[in-house]
């Protein structure tokens, strides 16, 4: 799983590429200026300014590990061939509603990077990320879940 891929769109790739930079120039900038200036305040030990600046640092460079190793295994989806689609692909946006359930969603099989307000994001390398592609409209397919097998009819695609 580590040497995993990570399918992204170009908008997320962009996003993720820009959100590293700034990170690695304007954020640790930033961050070397606050820790300074806390340390300017005195005893180290009991400098809480100090502490939670040195902690914001800490959660900065695991985003900017984080990033670099998503965008180190990332491969760059074609928008248009995914929305095209006839099978379920990284990058399509599946319409599915669960067995037992009238009611539809839709999701976008890709990164959790991706987050978009209209659409849920399933994981091609989650259980019904894997059940999923490949499949085409009318498919139901069945995972394992933690709380036992799930069926999931695939409506549209697209």
């Amino acid at each position: 799983m580590a040497n995993q891929q990570t399918s992204l769109s170009r908008t997320a790739y962009d996003r993720l590429r820009t959100e590293l930079t700034d990170l690695e120039t304007r954020g640790r900038v930033d961050i070397a200026r606050i820790i300074e200036r806390a340390r300017e305040l005195g005893d180290l030990s009991e400098n809480a300014d100090y502490h939670a600046a040195k902690e914001d640092q800490g959660r900065m460079e695991a985003r900017i590990r984080q990033l670099q190793s998503i965008l180190d295994k990332a491969v760059v989806l074609d928008d248009e061939a995914a929305a095209d689609a006839s099978t379920v692909v990284p990058g399509a946006v599946v319409t599915l509603r669960y067995e037992g359930d009238d009611e539809t969603e839709r999701y976008l099989i890709g990164s959790i990077e991706e987050r978009r307000d209209d659409v849920g994001v399933i994981s091609p390398a989650s259980p019904l990320g894997q059940a999923l592609l490949g499949k085409s409209t009318g498919t139901t397919v069945a995972y394992e879940a933690p709380s036992g097998t799930m069926r999931v009819d695939i409506v549209a695609i697209g």
